[in-house]
């Protein structure tokens, strides 16, 4: 939108006057008129910026004696700094303040004030001693500023830049040029929310353009993120945990987001026992709407468990799982949903809850049953979880019947999981546990190592299972990994399926024709 110069005046002077009203903010009619009114100043600003640029400093303070005045009282607004539009049309404008070439010590006066201005908008809104103590003293961590060298190398840096551009908005791949140490990013995030958010999404766009199921990618993608590392600040972690909730919902469980959340999981764990050799923060801190004896478990590593003890933990996470989901007395703690987005954290402990159901003899355990039926659905009710309890203990009966075997066939574990015309009557989630399970087999049982790629071919009829069950591989090799599991065996074969499915998919990707 271009406006004739009598026109901009006009609204200047009106702008100058809301900018000396608000700058009082202290009312609540004053911030709602603020924010109803934030829109169009933005566009005011934007104006502002179009017949700056075509001046040189001098004539842009001939033409607007007090425009000083204007963006230092936007500079010093906080409901409007709390926007990044704002804060980049302001970077604009006072750009064009800036004397290349100062020739007096007015100029040079001008533009270290700018610089300031800059320097402010860099490090967002600071909160006066007061208002820092009450936002801290709950969290725990000192407020602390940046120090004033990394500040005016920031300011320097993003003033070569900016000089570099057109000032027609910022080319963000020349934008990455300045550099923050790690503790600067974190003070960042914790003052500026919506630089945390925008990590997020960035990190989330990296995600879904990399390998799809590839974990070890998506750990590498996430520590060079910071996020782990930052969230041992819990009011980070609250946030970016409430970013994972959101995205969760938004896609129905996706599978790619549940890993990615249990790998941020793993590597928040790690960067917190690095951080805090004894935590600095109560758990409660980053969980508080759950039990604290839940999250005691459910932290326990299971490498540092005998693998023949799993079992117990499984069973007292389960015990206390159920007791929250199904009993009315604890709903303290959230229903299902939440119940299940904590334990999606810590996912790792309902793989090995499949594993372990084929290592134990005689009955199924029901703890394991219900832990396994209750993370591949949540939301079921008692009953409707019970009858997949039912389902998938037949189907393990008939599995552990042919477990030490030495020699087995494609049609005989197709018998055995139920695998006929009368299957597709499950519900979904209940024939992704049982491929679950006929997975787990493949990979453990002696004779699996013949038959796994036949089966495996007869099970995958559709992408979306192809997909699913890459994900299975990738994911037990990297837990694996991660609990150090010697199963050679075991392992040659979850790498040999997984690269044969990767050509398989490859090849019939219309993209790589």
């Amino acid at each position: 939108m271009t406006q004739d110069s009598g026109g901009l005046f006009s609204d200047y002077q009106f702008w100058m006057g809301k900018l000396s009203v608000w700058g009082q903010a202290s009312t609540l009619e004053t911030q709602q008129d603020t924010c109803r009114h934030l829109p169009l100043f933005q566009e005011f600003l934007r104006q502002m910026y179009e017949a700056l640029k075509v001046m040189d400093s001098s004539t842009v303070i001939e033409r607007f004696p007090t425009i000083g005045q204007l963006l230092a009282k936007t500079c010093w607004n906080p409901f409007i700094l709390a926007y990044d539009e704002s804060q980049k049309i302001l970077i604009w404008c006072l750009r064009c303040l800036i004397n290349k070439e100062p020739q007096n010590s007015g100029e040079l006066k001008l533009n270290s004030w700018t610089r300031g201005l800059l320097s402010h908008i860099l490090s967002a809104f600071r909160l006066n001693i007061k208002e820092v103590g009450l936002f801290t003293q709950s969290l725990g961590y000192a407020p602390v500023d940046y120090y004033p060298s990394l500040l005016k190398n920031m300011v320097l840096s993003l003033l070569s830049e900016l000089r570099e551009n057109h000032l027609n908005g910022f080319n963000t791949q020349r934008r990455k040029k300045i550099s923050l140490s790690k503790s600067a990013i974190v003070r960042l995030w914790l003052r500026h929310l919506p630089s945390l958010e925008k990590a997020m999404l960035h990190l989330f766009e990296k995600l879904t353009s990399s390998e799809r199921n590839f974990l070890r990618g998506i750990e590498c993608l996430m520590k060079d993120s910071l996020l782990p590392e930052a969230a041992c600040h819990p009011a980070i972690f609250r946030i970016v945990d409430e970013m994972f909730r959101y995205a969760l919902l938004e896609t129905d469980g996706a599978p790619e987001v549940l890993a990615t959340i249990q790998v941020f999981t793993w590597c928040f764990v790690e960067a917190l026992e690095k951080e805090n050799k004894q935590l600095k923060f109560a758990l409660k801190t980053y969980f508080p709407y759950a039990s604290p004896s839940l999250i005691m478990v459910l932290l326990q590593y299971p490498k540092d468990i005998p693998q023949g003890l799993w079992h117990q933990p499984l069973k007292h996470i389960s015990e206390m799982l159920r007791e929250i989901v199904e009993d009315q007395t604890h709903r303290s703690y959230g229903g299902p949903f939440e119940s299940w987005f904590l334990f999606v954290h810590f996912g790792g402990w309902a793989d090995i809850a499949a594993e372990q159901l084929l290592m134990s003899e005689g009955e199924p355990p029901e703890a394991l049953l219900w832990l396994l039926a209750f993370s591949y659905s949540p939301h079921d009710g008692s009953q409707k979880r019970a009858q997949t309890m039912v389902e998938v203990k037949s189907v393990l009966g008939r599995l552990m019947k042919l477990l030490r075997r030495p020699t087995l066939s494609a049609k005989e574990l197709q018998t055995a999981v139920g695998e006929s015309q009368d299957s597709d009557l499950r519900p979904p989630v209940c024939r992704q546990l049982i491929r679950c399970l006929l997975l787990n087999f493949l990979l453990w049982a002696p004779g699996g190592y013949a038959v796994a790629w036949e089966v495996i071919t007869l099970m995958a009829q559709t992408d979306e299972v192809t997909h699913e069950i890459i994900g299975f591989l990738d994911q037990t090799l990297y837990r694996w990994d991660r609990l150090c599991m010697e199963a050679p065996t075991s392992r040659k074969l979850a790498r040999e399926l997984l690269t044969e499915l990767h050509a398989k998919v490859s090849s019939t990707d219309p993209l790589n024709v």
